[in-house]
């Protein structure tokens, strides 16, 4: 560890967590506000329900496309640069949205302009926790404030967006990012970057183009199984052509003895995949129902955008109460455990919602929306910490953006399956909403078995003090 680093660290005031926890919140709450925005978006827009969730699962996947190779410019340009232009892509895009005419440009602004503002300034967020606060405990205690955060922008997505949209507009509740971002934008003027710009490394430029247009092409072909299978299936296989051409390139750089966009050795840490794994996971399950939800007690039982999120304050109330206990529940006890409760919580709270489909009335929804919140933000912090521990400092701009890429292509995942078996279900939306429920049950149990492989609390110590030994 440099000098010059060490002594930035010591130099960090506590309020430096305040601009990225509140960053990380407004990501989220920006993918999950306007799924109860649905009816009052395709009225004013004259399009369609289908178009607005299309544009929300456009939004997460130009984050996950991007993650990746933006998280991997950090190293270039420096995490406070990344970081304050990620905020003022986002705040442009946050105006475009709010005086979008129509579709089209409420797509370039919210999907395009805030999703790549979003995949510029999160990968720092991680980045600057890991190196800031470098003690167990303390880093856990980081996370967890920033993945509370995090949990609280997506749970109360829909609680803020819909008394904003039935007190003013669904175009204030834009506004209100850009104000965020303003506040943000003060905050980090003041922040230290702890390691300085390597302006000089080379980047990795084909190999951006190859991840970023695999993944878009894969995702791409979910979205369009409601309309051809055939053409959907032939998409995926596109994507997952391309992401394969992606790692055939890496290879061959490493084995030039040059510097690939991603280096393969991420993948050959056995912790940190299965992290990845059970963050992808939890995205997965947290953003495909709340649009599943969403679009159920608004499209069936005709509840306003204030009505539903008043019912979704049950999941905000779980995250919450959950993500901020988390630094005091990993000091008793290991993160493992608390991940597979964590998904047995949210597996129970789907089941919960799904017992309730047929019962009169909204407020049925609230017990398993608050199992479901408690699941969730209780294995939040455990599994970033998990992944972002795993790897030493030179690494940081690399496994950030892996991270943050796996956990917005699992959002996409979650919103693009729960639109396409909407879409396609024969019997209507009453009884697509249990089908659309039967693949998050399967994620949420699988979830449960891939976080047992994971190794428990003597181990990850092991690991945690062969990266500090890494560092000094």
């Amino acid at each position: 560890m440099s000098s010059r680093t060490g002594a930035t660290r010591a130099a960090t005031p506590g309020w430096t967590l305040l601009p990225l926890a509140l960053a990380q919140f407004i990501c989220s709450f920006a993918g999950s506000n306007m799924n109860v925005m649905l009816t009052d978006m395709s009225r004013d827009l004259d399009t369609t329900v289908q178009g607005i969730q299309v544009s929300i699962t456009l939004f997460l996947l130009v984050m996950a496309a991007l993650m990746i190779p933006f998280g991997k410019l950090t190293d270039l340009f420096g995490r406070k640069f990344c970081f304050i232009l990620g905020l003022a892509v986002y705040g442009v895009g946050a105006i475009v949205s709010a005086l979008a005419p129509g579709l089209g440009i409420l797509i370039l602004g919210n999907s395009i302009l805030e999703g790549a503002g979003t995949a510029l300034l999160i990968p720092p967020v991680y980045i600057l926790v890991t190196m800031y606060w470098t003690g167990l405990a303390e880093r856990v205690r980081a996370f967890g404030v920033v993945s509370a955060a995090g949990g609280i922008g997506a749970a109360t997505g829909p609680l803020i967006g819909g008394w904003i949209t039935a007190a003013i507009s669904w175009r204030a509740a834009f506004i209100f990012q850009a104000l965020i971002i303003v506040v943000i934008l003060l905050l980090a003027l003041r922040m230290k970057d702890p390691r300085p710009a390597e302006r000089g490394r080379p980047y990795d430029v084909l190999g951006a183009v190859l991840s970023g247009s695999g993944l878009i092409v894969f995702v791409l072909g979910i979205l369009a199984a409601d309309n051809d299978l055939l053409l959907s299936l032939g998409l995926m296989a596109a994507g997952a052509g391309v992401i394969a051409v992606f790692f055939w390139w890496v290879r061959r750089l490493e084995k030039a003895g040059r510097e690939p966009l991603l280096s393969t050795a991420l993948f050959r840490n056995r912790i940190s995949n299965l992290g990845l794994v059970t963050q992808n996971f939890q995205w997965l399950l947290l953003m495909g129902t709340s649009m599943l939800v969403a679009s159920q007690l608004q499209v069936v039982r005709k509840y306003d955008a204030i009505e539903t999120g008043v019912i979704f304050s049950a999941a905000t109330l779980g995250v919450l109460v959950s993500s901020l206990a988390a630094g005091r529940l990993v000091k008793r006890f290991s993160q493992r455990s608390l991940i597979i409760v964590g998904f047995i919580a949210t597996g129970a709270g789907l089941l919960g919602l799904l017992l309730v489909a047929a019962v009169p009335g909204a407020w049925a929804y609230g017990p398993g929306l608050l199992v479901l919140g408690l699941g969730v933000g209780l294995m939040l912090t455990p599994s970033v910490n998990i992944v972002q521990s795993a790897f030493p400092e030179e690494q940081q701009g690399e496994i950030s953006g892996l991270s943050r890429s796996v956990s917005n292509l699992g959002s996409s995942f979650g919103t693009a399956i729960v639109g396409t078996v909407l879409a396609v279900s024969y019997a209507g939306p009453a009884d697509g909403y249990g089908l659309a429920m039967t693949p998050l049950l399967v994620v949420a149990a699988a979830g449960a078995v891939f976080a047992a492989f994971l190794p428990g609390r003597a181990a990850l110590l092991a690991a945690e003090t062969t990266q500090g030994e890494a560092r000094t």
